[in-house]
């Protein structure tokens, strides 16, 4: 009986069961050559078969020189007879050949700002992702926009808060908040800041750089959409000149040259070094609306480095927290999920693979390049492993106050052992092993 199946190892069980006239005895399947046996109460044992031992490695990556086949350890077939877009399957292995532990339906958790459709203004350029390209990610929309140097992105303000991360150049900041008080500051790659709903602001680049400026922003709502944002040119191009005049009580001629419509980006000259705000009789935000992260120093892990950024250290920042996190080739994002709030993850550099576990069977691996975006629902199980020879670099973006997760790996070292033991079947050296502290990035296995 060395190969007996599952299906017929229950077969020979009833049968059995029918000649003493017992009831059905439990069925242990061991590993192979499988084995039956009658299992007693007191003596726990398998119910069903092992885990997998299939390689299940990415086969290819978008710089390999292959031909990408829906084809894996014997399941599929090759070659693609009809009509085939290489490139794209080449950047997606784990769709077109998935891992064998996939299965189940998980709805498209990626998605490339190169498929974003691009508004081009005189100044600078815009693209967005939200639920209509993205139905997934429900709870965050993102937005990268570049700047000309000197070039304003006009004043305005959201329903929504916003959230930004500063990929190149530096960047003029300046808010008003509704007490009156002002803000202006200047930040640079690595940085961040963060508006409150309806805090109006402005955004310009600097002229530090030849090239400007370009930044990835984040809102809290995932039907944000870029082109609904209440902008001054806009409103004011809708309101009757003779109104604008007695708002302000100035000529009317004093507002002949108002735009006639929305400006959005447009280009300006840069603000001088010197440049201070008007002084306020209510002072200066008591909040710095702006935080130096690339000045924070990274926490050092076994295969990598994580910076955390939530309302802890960026004190304003109460509904988006984040984490920029490197991962060394070889080395995974341990396997973890966030109790509560949906993960919107943005690439910055290297290459890698999540599979997001989201329970009754249902798994899905995706590959991730830079500017590429991810998402993972609340408690979904996930992990993100390095695919590639160089570092890789991403932010963790969350709808909260507070950067939270889970790791599988110090939930299993804190519960009982003995309990551990019957659910996985570990030897009790491996528990002994595992990390009552969480890994983050876990290292590379030689």
């Amino acid at each position: 009986m060395g190969n007996t199946s599952l299906a017929e190892a229950f077969l020979i069980a009833i049968l059995l069961s029918g000649l003493t006239g017992a009831a059905p005895a439990a069925v242990s399947v061991a590993t192979a050559p499988a084995a039956v046996s009658v299992a007693s109460a007191a003596a726990p044992s398998p119910t069903v078969p092992y885990a997998q031992d299939l390689p299940n490695h990415v086969l290819w990556n978008e710089g390999s020189d292959v031909d990408p086949q829906p084809y894996r350890d014997g399941l599929g077939a090759s070659p693609v007879l009809g009509p085939q877009n290489v490139q794209v399957d080449l950047q997606n292995p784990d769709l077109l050949a998935p891992p064998s532990t996939d299965s189940g339906t998980v709805g498209n958790a990626k998605w490339p700002f190169s498929l974003s459709h691009n508004r081009l203004q005189t100044g600078g350029w815009a693209r967005q992702q939200n639920v209509k390209v993205m139905p997934l990610a429900t709870e965050m929309a993102g937005v990268n926009m570049r700047l000309q140097a000197g070039a304003l992105r006009e004043l305005h303000w959201h329903t929504t808060a916003e959230w930004a991360y500063v990929l190149k150049g530096n960047m003029n900041v300046a808010v008003v908040n509704a007490d009156g008080q002002n803000y202006l500051d200047t930040i640079g790659a690595g940085d961040m800041w963060y508006f409150p709903p309806g805090v109006p602001h402005v955004l310009q680049a600097t002229d530090d750089l030849a090239d400007g400026a370009e930044f990835l922003l984040v809102f809290d709502s995932g039907d944000f959409s870029e082109d609904s944002t209440f902008s001054i040119t806009d409103w004011l191009s809708h309101v009757p000149k003779e109104v604008i005049a007695k708002n302000f009580g100035l000529p009317m001629d004093d507002f002949a040259d108002l735009p006639g419509k929305e400006l959005y980006i447009f280009p300006s000259e840069p603000l001088s070094k010197g440049t201070v705000v008007p002084k306020s009789s209510a002072g200066s935000a008591p909040l710095p609306y702006t935080f130096k992260a690339s000045q924070m120093t990274p926490k050092a892990l076994a295969g990598g480095s994580v910076k955390i950024i939530d309302s802890s250290n960026f004190q304003i920042s109460k509904t988006i927290a984040a984490a920029e996190v490197t991962v060394e080739p070889g080395a995974i994002r341990e396997l973890h999920w966030h109790p509560t709030e949906d993960e919107w993850s943005y690439f910055l550099e290297g290459t890698g693979r999540i599979t997001l576990f989201a329970s009754s069977g249902n798994a899905r691996t995706f590959n991730f390049q830079p500017g590429d975006i991810g998402y993972v629902p609340a408690s979904f199980g996930h992990y993100v492993e390095n695919t590639g020879n160089t570092t890789l670099r991403f932010l963790e973006v969350f709808k909260s106050d507070k950067f939270e997760d889970i790791s599988l790996g110090q939930w299993l070292a804190l519960t009982p052992p003995e309990i551990v033991k019957a659910h996985l079947q570990l030897s009790d050296e491996t528990i002994s092993k595992l990390n009552t502290t969480k890994v983050v990035v876990a290292a590379p296995q030689h």
